[in-house]
């Protein structure tokens, strides 16, 4: 699964990834759940790409009680295409979710000890997204799901599932591809392209920000 990430990668790094100006105000190394952040989909009225500011945890179009997305954080990527909550959006609505590592926790449940994963070239990634409109009672709310998949051997060591991971050359099959060919892309990430280091437990409350909290833990 992927319940916490981070995005705090150079800016130029960021456009050169994605074509596009992601436009973060601050580097963020502790995002969670139910928090607004920017993610990259294609421009609804004029060609090209877009950025974003998503609420994490997708509420569906037809929900009466928006705090549903608390449960949908993360689709499965063996049964999204099916799944109620998720259907319309895997058809219509897919997006790239930049991030610059993603953390998963080892060890008992006070003293847990969290890793962040993240390329080995230290470059920007994207998780593949699904976004959706929610719109009732005059109020309107945007948000966003992250798929995942089963492990690779590296992120096995901590957890049996990981994110969906997108590579470059397949952005835009994954936003703009049919339903039938974005299935190849919904596999494990190449773990040789990956790299995982114990940081700081102060990553196990939300409310702590700051480059201290990657700190090397090792």
């Amino acid at each position: 699964m992927c319940a916490r990430y981070n995005l705090h990668s150079d800016p130029k790094l960021l456009v050169d990834q994605f074509g596009v100006e992601v436009g973060i105000p601050m580097p963020r190394f502790n995002i969670a759940p139910t928090q607004f952040v920017p993610l990259i989909r294609p421009a609804i009225d004029k060609p090209g790409r877009e950025v974003a500011s998503l609420k994490w945890g997708l509420i569906p179009s037809w929900a009466d009680d928006i705090r549903i997305g608390a449960r949908h954080i993360n689709a499965r990527a063996e049964t999204v295409a099916e799944k109620p909550a998720f259907r319309a959006a895997f058809k219509r609505r897919r997006c790239l979710v930049p991030a610059s590592g993603f953390y998963e926790w080892t060890g008992p449940p006070k003293k847990r000890q969290p890793h962040m994963f993240s390329m080995a070239d230290a470059r920007p990634f994207a998780f593949a997204g699904l976004w959706e409109k929610w719109e009732h009672y005059g109020e309107q709310i945007e948000s966003f799901t992250i798929l995942t998949t089963e492990a690779n051997e590296l992120c096995s060591q901590y957890h049996d599932r990981m994110p969906v991971i997108v590579h470059r050359n397949d952005y835009e099959l994954w936003m703009q591809g049919e339903p039938a060919e974005v299935g190849v892309l919904l596999r494990p990430y190449p773990c040789d392209d990956m790299c995982a280091r114990a940081v700081s437990p102060r990553v196990n409350n939300s409310r702590n920000e700051g480059p201290d909290l990657l700190d090397d833990c090792s």
